[in-house]
């Protein structure tokens, strides 16, 4: 092998292995973040407002509930929330939430991450507890 063959097979194999060194934990908690704003952002403005939010939970409702029996049960939720946090969410005490209830989730997470109760959440505060848990729910 000549020596200009081999820099260049080391240089595309650094190319190859570049984007997976990348995607340390804290850049994939930073690209979800980033997704779920980018995602949820319908109106472009860098925020995500309560009624994105809203609408982007209905969406998914729909989603996670494949046998459309118009509820989610922990199955469904696919590892979204903690039994805990299921259970605090589920006013009927069913064990399922209902899409009026997961919508109400995402809503009261919502508030729980606009401390400046501005009406919007950014990316900054989507690295909040409640920013996170808002993400997780909605990915």
């Amino acid at each position: 092998m000549t020596v200009p063959f081999r820099a260049t097979a080391l240089l595309a194999a650094a190319a190859l292995l570049l984007p997976v060194a990348t995607l340390s934990p804290a850049f994939a908690k930073k690209a979800a973040g980033s997704a779920i704003l980018k995602s949820v952002d319908t109106d472009n403005d860098g925020t995500i407002d309560l009624k994105e939010v809203e609408a982007a939970a209905s969406a998914k409702f729909d989603v996670l509930d494949p046998d459309k029996d118009g509820t989610l049960d922990v199955k469904e939720l696919k590892g979204r929330l903690s039994p805990s946090a299921l259970k605090k969410a589920d006013p009927d005490s069913d064990g399922t939430l209902d899409k009026k209830e997961f919508v109400a989730l995402a809503g009261s997470l919502f508030k729980e991450a606009d401390p400046d109760n501005d009406g919007t959440v950014d990316a900054k505060e989507l690295k909040s507890p409640a920013g996170k848990a808002l993400s997780k729910l909605l990915k």
